[in-house]
């Protein structure tokens, strides 16, 4: 096997059909059920709003989307998945061609996100993770062409606004992303004074603002229940002193541990593991803040707070690694080696969904193995059974799981209205029947 110019672009398609293909086809066969935080976006996605108990909307948003086109067809939201996650490489792979300007190094620099399982083995599971993928790597690549040109266009400046709000719609860690451009751009024009200011600046923080204005208003009449359960996930309500230095060191070695794969790959290419930091190279300048600095950042949090940062939180955080690492050993690359990395690449390619499919089939007491078509049948059963109410479902009171199951399953797709305790079938009028 072997990559040349006439076959690399060809190589990339293949790539990114497969990975479609194969993380849409693996979870529809062996997943009985659909994983909880999806089912959960579709039961928020019933009844949209500005912004939901747990999360800002756009994941739900995604999720209705297919909702409306597919129904409930569990393929076509791993399909949505294994889209938003193809997009995000997509954008990895054209902002790669701008930096090396190499079709080979580009399409290496993609190929080694396979080997970090947030890009296959957790992508099923369509969530507020996956969701930022795509808006990630858009803002990556816009924001570049911005830091690049001297004469900064417009439209990019729209799009970088635009992309970036729907990436904070997805989930509010993505700001960490735009502190360490905007952290970039403020040191090379105030402090290294080596870019000229431009008032189309303002244009990405206006579009950012102005679409973002409905969910503030949302956050406002909801008294910030969103930011109260991001603040409850990470552990703030039980502050403790060793917090402060236990979390952050864990969070260190589940970095390290997730990245394993990623350096075996890079050690299949490069000779030594030698490089130059050159802080004046304008290219690596950027690589380091867009990925470096919002790690670091992340880790100050849980230092400085005693925060727990979840693992799945870091999601979108590795997209280009592969970009920086090549770069950064690219005169170390073997071109004799570049075979042995193909075959390490198609044993991860391959070896992540096998993992998987053992798995979802060997084990019998995940999410996946709810039968939630069942329990939508006998749940109907029952609804028609009484003579208290009159009319079709239109609602389902109960959590997210068994009544979004419900709204999920059901034909009449009844809106989900949170309850915590108890499952309430309800027609139109929102009269009730409590299901036991």
């Amino acid at each position: 096997m072997a990559l040349n110019k006439k076959n690399l672009k060809y190589f990339f398609y293949l790539f990114v059909i497969s990975h479609i293909i194969i993380w849409t086809s693996i979870p529809s066969f062996t997943n009985n059920n659909l994983p909880l935080d999806t089912i959960e976006a579709l039961a928020w996605g019933s009844n949209l709003d500005w912004g939901f108990d747990k999360h800002p909307p756009a994941s739900a948003f995604f999720l209705e989307i297919f909702f409306q086109i597919f129904g409930a067809q569990d393929w076509a939201f791993y399909l949505l998945s294994s889209i938003f996650v193809v997009i995000a490489f997509y954008y990895v792979f054209k902002f790669a061609l701008e930096i090396f300007g190499n079709l080979k190094l580009s399409l290496i620099s993609v190929l080694l996100l396979e080997s970090i399982y947030f890009y296959n083995f957790t992508t099923p599971e369509f969530n507020v993770n996956v969701s930022q993928l795509p808006f990630w790597s858009l803002v990556v690549y816009y924001s570049w062409r911005i830091y690049d040109n001297k004469d900064i266009r417009f439209f990019d400046c729209i799009l970088v606004g635009l992309f970036a709000a729907i990436g904070f719609l997805s989930k509010y860690l993505f700001i960490y992303l735009l502190v360490s451009i905007d952290i970039l751009f403020i040191y090379l024009i105030f402090f290294k004074k080596n870019k000229k200011f431009d008032f189309k600046y303002l244009i990405t923080i206006e579009v950012f603002l102005v679409l973002l204005i409905p969910h503030f208003i949302w956050l406002l009449n909801n008294e910030f229940v969103t930011v109260l359960y991001g603040f409850k996930r990470a552990g703030l309500e039980q502050a403790s002193i060793l917090n402060h230095l236990q979390f952050p060191i864990i969070f260190l070695l589940k970095q390290i541990g997730i990245l394993i794969p990623f350096f075996f790959l890079i050690r299949l290419l490069v000779k030594k593991y030698k490089f130059k930091i050159n802080l004046k190279d304008k290219k690596l300048l950027f690589l380091l803040f867009i990925n470096i600095l919002p790690i670091f950042l992340v880790f100050m949090t849980s230092v400085v707070t005693g925060s727990k940062i979840r693992t799945m939180w870091m999601t979108p955080f590795y997209l280009f690694f592969g970009v920086l690492f090549v770069y950064l050993f690219q005169s170390q690359i073997n071109p004799n080696k570049v075979k042995s990395f193909l075959y390490g690449f198609l044993f991860l390619f391959f070896l992540s969904p096998v993992i998987y499919s053992y798995i979802s089939i060997s084990q019998t007491d995940k999410r996946t193995d709810y039968p939630g078509k069942e329990v939508a049948n006998l749940v109907k059963s029952f609804y028609e059974s009484q003579s208290k109410v009159e009319g079709k479902i239109e609602f389902i009171k109960g959590d997210e799981w068994i009544a979004g199951n419900l709204s999920y399953h059901l034909k009449e797709r009844p809106k989900w209205i949170y309850d915590k305790e108890h499952i309430y079938l309800c027609n139109e009028k929102l009269e009730c029947v409590k299901y036991e």
